[in-house]
């Protein structure tokens, strides 16, 4: 806990003033900041801005919250079957185990593109994406898997065959894609469709993935999706 002369001194202002500032909710905010790392200097800057709305950040501040509550919750179920499972005592029904199974899968994505994947498309549509896999039903998730066994499929066949990325084949696995990006967006977007296209062809780790058996197809696929959608 912070001092009041630690919280006016980090505020640049009185005592007096900072408890003004607690009735009306910037103190708060003040704190959410700090938390987050920011820099004194900064947040003096921040919380006298002119346009500063404080509505506007303490809706900012309870969804930062509310995802960080629903990732340490993750975690500390992740942590809790960990532990009955080394015990020897694992009774987790099917329903737990697929819902672990995902939480892994979701943990493994993050430590792998989660840095690239937050830069470009912010915490928020990255934890949307997350959530829309952790609240796939087997039945979803089965055809998300196989939705994109069969796009990498088809794309190799296409450029085993020498078929151009404008043809319908390939118009067809645009289409596919679509889909299977529909599944964990929460909006699909033509623009964003082109990005994550073209992030295939510039991140190498993506280009590996799709060129692991044949090379080609990650260039392909951002051809194809840019013909389909248009330049």
């Amino acid at each position: 806990m912070y001092s009041i002369k630690e919280l006016s001194d980090m505020a640049g202002v009185s005592a007096r003033t900072l408890r003004w500032y607690d009735r009306i909710g910037l103190l708060q905010q003040i704190l959410f900041y700090r938390e987050r790392g920011v820099e004194l200097k900064k947040i003096r800057s921040i919380i006298y801005e002119e346009g500063f709305d404080i509505m506007a950040a303490m809706e900012e501040h309870l969804y930062e919250l509310e995802e960080q509550k629903a990732r340490i919750d993750g975690l500390i179920r992740l942590v809790r079957r960990s532990i009955i499972s080394m015990k020897g005592e694992d009774r987790m029904n099917d329903s737990e185990k697929f819902m672990a199974f995902k939480e892994n899968v979701v943990k493994k994505h993050e430590e792998k593109y989660g840095a690239e994947a937050r830069a470009k498309y912010g915490d928020k549509g990255v934890d949307d994406a997350q959530q829309k896999v952790l609240d796939m039903s087997e039945e979803d998730y089965e055809r998300f898997v196989n939705l994109g066994e069969e796009i990498l499929r088809r794309l190799e066949d296409a450029v085993q065959n020498g078929i151009s990325p404008e043809s319908e084949e390939a118009g067809r696995i645009v289409a596919l894609h679509k889909e299977w990006l529909g599944m964990t967006w929460k909006k699909y977007t033509e623009e964003a469709h082109k990005a994550v296209a073209n992030m295939y062809i510039s991140d190498e780790r993506f280009k590996m993935y799709y060129d692991r058996e044949v090379s080609g197809c990650a260039e392909f696929l951002e051809k194809a999706v840019r013909y389909k959608i248009g330049e």
